[in-house]
């Protein structure tokens, strides 16, 4: 393929799947896709914003991009023409591959291949077969899930798998959970000591006509909390060593909290941060020996009414989602149960080019003179993340950069391929500065010793 080829996909079956992963094989090249389950469910992956996240896609990339509009249609959007684009031949035909050569991964040399999955509906129902192909074929993934459910399901059931293969199955690589996971990596690294814990504070950045999140968060919440005795289930089936705690044992803030270093408001973040920064610190400490860290993560709400809406509205929630018909009523009513923070149409384009983000950071730990058995840790350190709206522009620049990232930095992944966190995949990547190139900037604010 000599250019960038546009053009919008929608995969409705596991043949259809097939049939694309077969091109992708047969021509050697990179795929950059974004897929959907159902037309009945406009969620899931968004638009890829061009601007920060695929000016700089190579010829060797295959563009796919599925449109959902912020209306909640969807539909095939042709994008602008490459310059100099020339007529695609058409690809060859499909023949079965002799039985006595397995498909290379990246590490051996093979036609690299990586599809980036945003399947509507939810990853818990429509993730999984993606996967499954993508390993079946030698192609690795990138996904964007927030469900700690699939994303550790998944590290289970395809890990081995994915490693005789070669490939790379990489989840939450959207705006959850690559700020927060590569957060915590990059203020480690600029700690002048050992950073034993961390406590993170999201604030949402909003302009004149307010916040609005898409329904699909919506709905893959719902599925999280109704199903959390079967993530308690997998977790107890995995048979996990406790990493060890360095340090005093990070304290949980009450479920509201007054946080005095930003004069707001915070309440838990119940997102997949926390699951997915946990998985990358036990991962980082068993196979490279690093001292693990601590994590908690809160989100900021700006006044007294704010906190008193969120209270009322997480109420509702945990009540009904114990029940099915509480949860068919929350996922028919989603702007009613959320006070208006959820809809089915999601934000309009005004709001998004007004929406921001900042992730604020603030850690502790133990000066190089001093041993990490005192009682006290003698440091403090403050670090931020900073980018443009988290659900569409954010999103789409994190998972395209990881891609890029995992094309061209194979000398400084995980020498086996397998199934990982944003922060074991890319901790020794060049993936923070390819973002800071891009808009999401990684800083530090201060660093003391006490």
């Amino acid at each position: 393929m000599d250019q960038v080829l546009h053009e919008a996909v929608q995969l409705q079956d596991l043949q259809q799947k097939a049939d694309l992963f077969w091109r992708l094989r047969c021509s050697n090249e990179s795929l950059l896709l974004s897929t959907s389950g159902d037309d009945d469910e406009p969620d899931g992956i968004t638009r890829l914003q061009p601007p920060g996240g695929l000016k700089d896609a190579t010829p060797r990339a295959v563009r796919a991009v599925l449109d959902k509009r912020p209306d909640g249609a969807m539909g095939r959007r042709a994008l602008p023409p490459t310059p100099h684009a020339t007529p695609q031949p058409e690809p060859p035909p499909r023949t079965k591959p002799p039985t006595q050569q397995a498909p290379r991964g990246p590490q051996e040399g093979g036609g690299v291949g990586v599809v980036l999955a945003g399947p509507g509906g939810g990853y818990r129902f429509y993730g999984e077969p993606i996967v499954k192909a993508c390993i079946e074929n030698g192609t690795s993934c990138i996904d964007i899930s927030g469900e700690p459910q699939f994303l550790e399901l998944i590290q289970l059931k395809y890990h081995e798998k994915a490693a005789e293969k070669g490939v790379y199955i990489i989840g939450s690589s959207g705006f959850d959970s690559i700020p927060a996971d590569l957060g915590v990596i990059y203020t480690r690294n600029k700690m002048n000591g050992t950073l034993t814990a961390m406590e993170s504070f999201l604030t949402i950045h909003s302009g004149p006509e307010g916040l609005c999140i898409h329904d699909g968060t919506w709905k893959s919440a719902i599925y999280s909390f109704g199903n959390q005795s079967t993530l308690r289930k997998l977790r107890n089936a995995s048979n996990l060593k406790p990493v060890p705690i360095i340090g005093p044992k990070l304290k949980r803030r009450w479920p509201i909290s007054y946080c005095r270093e930003l004069n707001r408001y915070s309440i838990p973040f119940l997102g997949s941060d926390v699951s997915v920064v946990k998985r990358t610190q036990r991962y980082l400490h068993e196979n490279l020996g690093e001292s693990p860290v601590q994590y908690a993560a809160y989100v900021t709400v700006g006044s007294v009414t704010s906190v008193i809406k969120l209270m009322f509205a997480g109420l509702f929630f945990l009540f009904f989602v114990r029940f099915g018909i509480g949860r068919q009523l929350l996922l028919r009513f989603p702007w009613l149960f959320s006070f208006g923070y959820f809809s089915k149409q999601g934000p309009t384009q005004t709001q998004i080019d007004a929406s921001s983000f900042t992730l604020t950071f603030f850690g502790q730990g133990y000066s190089k003179c001093l041993g990490t058995d005192q009682k006290k840790p003698n440091m403090k350190i403050c670090t931020q993340v900073k980018g443009p709206e988290a659900g569409y522009v954010a999103t789409s620049i994190a998972m395209v950069q990881a891609a890029m990232t995992l094309l061209n930095d194979v000398s400084d992944l995980p020498k086996a391929g397998g199934v990982f966190t944003p922060g074991a995949a890319f901790s020794r990547t060049k993936l923070i500065d390819r973002l800071n190139q891009r808009g999401i900037e990684f800083s530090v604010i201060s660093s003391s010793e006490v």
